[in-house]
């Protein structure tokens, strides 16, 4: 049986997107650490990097909500749609951003002249899927059925009569 749920205060909300078949909102914080945490970036390279990556991020259809860094980290938080694989889309921010930071500004290269990377091989990926706040303020199920860690479900609910999206 396939149930709907009415979604009429999704429309008012600035934050989630839809697709053909969906409607999302997927967040990715993102945190890169540069090779051997070498304090190596400026003012002038994260203002540049994060024209970089926000240049990615708009080919694979994302949005960077925010982009902070400091001398040898970055924090971005990425809004995504389900269809990009997060590996890939961490994959082009770092490779694109590492070859033209280096191409661009060749005092980066003296830092790494035998790794010939920027980052770090490892970065520090949070995701995150909230539901919308009205969803979140009432649960999906009375709290009287879960007890011990398991879901005790009403026999009106198992004869399929109510759900738990009903009130």
């Amino acid at each position: 049986m396939i149930s709907t749920v009415p979604c009429w205060f999704m429309a008012d909300m600035q934050q989630i997107r839809t697709g053909r078949h969906c409607t999302f909102a997927l967040h990715a914080h993102l945190v890169f650490v540069t090779k051997f945490r070498h304090k190596v970036f400026t003012d002038a390279h994260l203002r540049r990097m994060e024209e970089i990556m926000r240049d990615v991020a708009k080919d694979f259809e994302c949005k960077i909500v925010e982009f902070n860094g400091e001398n040898n980290h970055v924090h971005l938080l990425v809004n995504f749609p389900p269809k990009v694989a997060l590996s890939k889309l961490v994959n082009s921010l770092k490779g694109v951003s590492s070859r033209r930071l280096r191409q661009e500004y060749p005092e980066l290269v003296r830092h790494y002249w035998r790794a010939q990377r920027l980052w770090s091989g490892s970065s520090d990926n949070q995701l995150r899927s909230q539901p919308p706040k009205d969803l979140r303020r009432r649960p999906l199920r009375p709290a009287s059925t879960i007890s011990n860690g398991t879901i005790r479900v009403s026999s009106r609910e198992a004869r399929g009569r109510t759900g738990p999206w009903l009130p």
